[in-house]
C-alpha cells in the first residue's frame, strides 16, 4: 500500500525543525525528505543532512528539467523537494515528511490531495522574534525580512489540516506524534492494512 505524505510548515523561528527532529527520533517509520536550497549554509549546517546546497544556476537548471516535486522562492532563496526524494518512497509504502513553506504546501496538496498537513504557530510575535535572535545565525537585515514575512506566512494556517502552537516544546512534540499516529489509523488505510482480518471478522 502507498505511504502517507506529511507536510509540516511554519514561519521562520517557530521551531518547526526542532519539533520534526524530535518526532523523527521517536518514529522510525517516517523518512524526512532533505530539501534543496540555493542559499549558503548557516554555521553548523551540513550538506545532504540539513539541505542539499546548490548554486542558484543549478537550482534553475533543475526547475527547467522538471526535477522538483515542489519549489518556491522563500526569503530571496530557492527551496525545493526533488521528485526522487518523495515519489519512489511513497510508492514503496514508506511515509515521507516534507518540511516546506506554505507555497510548496499548496503545490503538494494539488498533486497529493490526501497528504496530511500541519502548520506550527508561535505563542506570540514576541516569542517568534526572540527565537530568531536566539539562533544567532542571521543578520539584523535577515531577521527584519523574516519578521515582515511571518505575518503573511501565518495567514495561511487555515489551509492546513492541523495546527500546533509551539508554546511548550515537549507538548508540541507529543501533539505532532499524535497526528502521525492518528493519520495511520484512518479507516481507508486500516481497511487496506487489515483486509484479511476484516473479511474474516465479517464472514457469516
Amino acid at each position: 500500500m502507498r505511504g502517507t505524505l506529511f507536510i509540516v510548515a511554519a514561519p521562520s523561528g517557530a521551531g518547526k525543525s526542532s519539533i520534526v527532529n524530535a518526532c523523527l527520533a521517536r518514529d522510525p517509520n517516517i523518512r524526512l525528505s532533505i530539501s534543496f536550497t540555493s542559499r549558503a549554509p548557516r554555521p553548523g549546517e551540513r550538506h545532504a543532512e540539513h539541505y542539499h546546497f546548490v548554486s542558484e544556476a543549478e537550482f534553475r537548471r533543475m526547475i527547467e528539467a522538471g526535477d522538483f516535486f515542489e519549489y518556491a522562492l522563500v526569503h530571496g532563496d530557492w527551496k525545493g523537494t526533488a521528485r526522487q526524494s518523495v515519489e519512489p518512497l511513497l510508492a514503496a509504502g514508506r511515509d515521507v515528511l516534507l518540511e516546506i513553506d506554505w507555497q510548496g504546501a499548496q503545490q503538494v496538496r494539488a498533486k497529493v490531495p490526501d497528504a496530511v498537513s500541519v502548520f506550527i504557530l508561535p505563542p506570540s510575535r514576541q516569542a517568534l522574534e526572540q527565537r530568531m535572535r536566539a539562533r544567532g545565525q542571521d543578520s539584523e537585515d535577515v531577521i527584519a525580512r523574516r519578521l515582515a514575512a511571518a505575518r503573511e506566512e501565518m495567514s495561511h494556517y487555515d489551509e492546513f489540516d492541523y495546527v500546533i502552537v509551539n508554546e511548550v516544546f515537549e507538548r508540541a512534540v507529543d501533539e505532532m506524534c499524535a497526528i502521525f499516529t492518528a493519520s495511520r489509523l484512518r479507516r481507508p488505510l486500516q481497511a487496506q492494512r487489515h483486509a484479511g482480518l476484516i473479511t474474516a471478522l465479517l464472514a457469516e
